[in-house]
């Protein structure tokens, strides 16, 4: 499933066509995709696919395309503070976003059935907190993800504002996934080969919309244990804070709000500097003729691909310096501030979730 967009030849390209093509429409899930590279999540040696709308699998790992990530993002309707259920959370991927939208005081839960690619997740998430510049940047609902299987979570579990399944759903269990649901919330499933959005109004009453045709491999039922039933799966409890967690998350926020106040008052932009304008890959239409009796494909050439031609011949033509220019390493002024304070080493490092950078 996929290819509804050009491919990108980096994360940011692979968010300008998502937005291009209107599967990305609002800013929060903007900014959270382009905080994510879809990259790191790929294996080495498969990175050269990241950036094309394409599903990617190798094993048990299992990566959706682009553009239904992006689909099922706007269909959520994030906001800080809710609770999120990812039903087949793979590697990881798409719960991150979603914490950057939740915040800290937010839950954001996993259940997913190879306990291989629950460990992949982890690996990705500490890679994550440890080595992006992306992290210090947003206030972060750290996922925790459990092994089973989510058509055997216990009954006794709470309900969520917020419920993604990543596999198709039959529709005899199409109830069982609206109990996880609290009234007001919104699930997104495969039902039938749509992605569904279900919203519920009330005790015992359901708005459903669909949002796309797609095609996902179906949910993958409960093994039986010796009593003849399947084992419950618990999901992660929903701990409150403490004390010391809090104090760091209010000690960010006020450096970064400090941090914003002093680049408004200088007249310094927060956004990231424009990148290096794209080299447009031309793009062939096919017509279809009759050659006796079969149907044969027939490239013709556009006025658009001839206006890509000049627009790339253009950007050839530019002092070539320019492009041989290394990047600077982007600035972390969080850091440096908290680098900066009167305070024991350790307890920086603690501030700083003891990142090297």
């Amino acid at each position: 499933m996929g290819g509804a967009v050009s491919a990108g030849e980096d994360n940011d390209d692979l968010i300008d066509n998502l937005k291009e093509a209107q599967y990305i429409r609002t800013e929060r899930v903007e900014q959270a995709f382009r905080a994510i590279d879809r990259g790191d999540y790929y294996l080495e040696g498969y990175r050269d696919n990241a950036y094309k709308d394409l599903a990617w699998k190798h094993g048990n790992i299992h990566l959706s395309a682009p553009c239904i990530y992006s689909e099922v993002m706007e269909a959520l309707k994030l906001q800080p503070g809710l609770s999120f259920l990812n039903l087949g959370s793979g590697t990881g991927y798409l719960s991150t976003m979603v914490g950057l939208i939740l915040g800290p005081f937010g839950i954001n839960h996993g259940i997913e059935l190879h306990s291989d690619v629950v460990e992949y997740a982890k690996e990705k998430l500490e890679s994550f907190i440890k080595n992006s510049d992306s992290f210090d940047k947003f206030e972060f609902c750290e996922p925790a993800f459990v092994v089973g299987n989510c058509l055997q979570i216990a009954s006794d579990s709470h309900q969520y504002d917020r419920i993604y399944c990543g596999a198709g759903v039959q529709k005899d269990h199409e109830n069982y996934m609206k109990i996880l649901l609290k009234v007001g919330g919104i699930l997104v499933m495969p039902i039938e080969d749509q992605l569904t959005q279900i919203m519920r109004t009330g005790q015992n009453t359901w708005e459903s919309k669909n949002i796309l045709a797609v095609s996902f491999a179906p949910l993958v039922q409960p093994s039986k244990n010796d009593n003849g039933k399947p084992d419950s799966v618990g999901l992660p409890p929903c701990a409150v804070r403490n004390l010391q967690d809090l104090a760091r998350i209010y000690i960010r926020r006020t450096l970064r709000n400090f941090i914003n106040d002093e680049m408004q008052a200088k007249g310094i932009p927060q956004r990231a500097a424009p990148k290096r304008k794209r080299k447009r890959v031309k793009q062939k239409i096919n017509t279809y003729v009759f050659v006796g009796n079969q149907l044969i494909p027939q490239p013709l050439d556009s006025e658009e691909d001839e206006k890509m031609e000049e627009d790339n011949k253009e950007e050839e033509e530019k002092d070539p310096s320019e492009a041989m220019k290394p990047e600077e390493p982007p600035q972390n002024l969080l850091r440096e501030k908290i680098m900066k304070l009167p305070l024991p080493e350790s307890l920086k490092a603690y501030l700083t979730y003891f990142r090297d950078k």
